[in-house]
């Protein structure tokens, strides 16, 4: 359960968050607008990040720059 470990784990890289209009989701009580977060781990439609929880939480790769 590699998941367990994302929080410790070194940054890849980090990403700003352009927008939190989601048809769907309610994405704006976990990102913020102009934020920069950490990615730690990326697959080819979510990206991993330390939201605004302190948590890592999986989002569209739409979300972010």
């Amino acid at each position: 359960m590699i998941h367990n470990e994302w929080l410790t784990k070194e940054t890849i890289r980090t990403v700003t968050c352009t927008h939190t209009n989601a048809a769907k989701f309610l994405v704006s009580n976990v990102l913020t607008e102009g934020k920069t977060y950490e990615v730690k781990n990326e697959t080819e439609e979510f990206i991993f990040v330390v939201d605004n929880t302190g948590k890592v939480g999986g989002f569209y790769k739409t979300y972010f720059e």
